[in-house]
């Protein structure tokens, strides 16, 4: 193995700050699992540090309520040579998708809506829509048809709305349009995206895209408060998740791990430019826009807290945000045989996580019926209720998808 000379021998350093994994720690074999079997976790994230393809990682796994694996590895800044911190923060990006998603599941249960609901009901600019008939959302090349119907609340959630988005079957149109401005407010961004044409019928296509956001939007509506006053005061101040934020105060960005990205050809890391917009989680000229579908700053000791209540059927330590049956119903298949581009075969799509159907298809270690969501700086998590576990790998590389760190990580979890 080729080695960056000292680099393999400093990215061993031992980690800083704060080691509260978020649940109590028993050794692996108090829960049915093997410490041997896990100890082979941390050579395979120091193989993708020594060959610098990712700067750093905290890994983590719990299983029936306690966690049997807690490490970080390298650096959360490689310029600095400053060691990975177990409670370094982390921009995690769409794994923000399955936070949003319960708290508007949570007022589901409040009976302040219902998922047949069309999303006009409480957002106009989704009434009427119309259908691009050729890939440009801004139907220039083409032209526009009304849509077979309105989406619906459960189609945003499933990401059935027919959405476009800024990467995948249009135009630069599009991305222009869904760019946060420094005037927005995350309601005149919704009005914005909701008034764009659509690239399919709802519930005809399964398109990634950005409608967690408006997901977002309808919790301010329903609620009656910002995305982040309802998520602080009822989800992050419940279970005890005091690192998870929208957007971070000073006093706390020193722990927020650099952002990099892959460099020529996709080899050695770089740094991601410094003044790129998406590393303004503390300067950004705009924190009025709470972005539902990947905004979130979070730590693993805190996502650790988030899964494992939903993996104890909606409850940690006596805080109840949901009901076992409401859970149940969001790690069901809601996409049918729809194809799933992004997860993939075997897989579907339930009210705010990825499901998988066929382990077989699907190529995974994890159960029938596990729940899983990812960032797009390499993060990830999952919940396997049939082996009751629960595991999480942070790291800060966009893109990622040269890389198969995430799924070596679930192999050897």
């Amino acid at each position: 193995m080729t080695v960056i000379a000292g680099f393999a021998l400093l990215s061993t350093a031992h980690a800083q700050g704060n080691d509260d994994p978020g649940l109590p720690m028993e050794t692996p074999e108090s829960v049915g699992m093997s410490t041997e079997r896990l100890a082979r976790i941390g050579p395979v994230m120091q193989r993708y540090i020594d060959y610098r393809l990712v700067p750093g990682t905290v890994t983590l796994i719990a299983r029936k309520g306690k966690v049997v694996h807690f490490e970080s590895r390298g650096f959360m800044d490689l310029e600095s040579g400053k060691p990975m911190r177990k409670d370094a923060l982390f921009r995690i990006a769409s794994m923000t998708k399955p936070i949003t998603s319960v708290a508007l599941m949570m007022l589901w249960e409040e009976g302040k809506l219902q998922l047949r609901d069309p999303v006009s009901k409480f957002i106009p600019a989704f009434a009427d829509p119309m259908v691009s008939t050729t890939s440009d959302a801004s139907g220039e090349t083409g032209h526009l048809v009304p849509a077979s119907r309105e989406a619906t609340i459960r189609d945003m959630l499933t990401h059935t709305a027919g959405m476009p988005n800024s990467y995948r079957g249009n135009t630069s149109f599009y991305a222009s349009q869904s760019a946060v401005r420094v005037d927005d407010t995350l309601e005149s961004y919704i009005n914005r995206i909701g008034s764009l044409p659509l690239n399919y019928n709802p519930g005809e296509q399964w398109q990634y895209s950005h409608a967690t956001d408006v997901v977002g939007r309808l919790v301010e509506i329903l609620s009656g408060q910002s995305l982040d006053d309802f998520l602080q005061e009822r989800i992050f101040e419940p279970l005890g998740m005091t690192d998870t934020h929208f957007f971070l105060d000073d006093d706390k960005g020193g722990r927020l791990m650099s952002q990099y990205r892959p460099g020529p050809n996709r080899n050695r890391i770089v740094l991601q430019d410094p003044g790129n917009a998406e590393s303004n989680w503390i300067s950004s000229a705009n924190k009025q826009v709470f972005r539902g579908a990947g905004g979130l700053v979070s730590t693993a000791h805190d996502y650790l807290r988030f899964q494992a209540a939903m993996l104890n059927g909606g409850e940690l330590d006596g805080v109840r945000l949901l009901s076992p049956v409401t859970l149940d119903l969001m790690m069901d298949n809601h996409t049918g045989e729809l194809p799933l581009w992004l997860p993939g075969p075997g897989m579907g799509f339930g009210l705010g996580w990825a499901v998988v159907e066929d382990r077989g298809e699907a190529a995974t270690p994890l159960s029938e019926g596990s729940v899983y969501w990812g960032g797009a700086y390499g993060t990830i998590s999952w919940i396997d209720r049939d082996q009751e576990l629960v595991g999480i790998l942070m790291t800060q590389v966009r893109p990622y998808s040269h890389i198969n760190i995430r799924q070596d990580f679930q192999v050897l979890a």
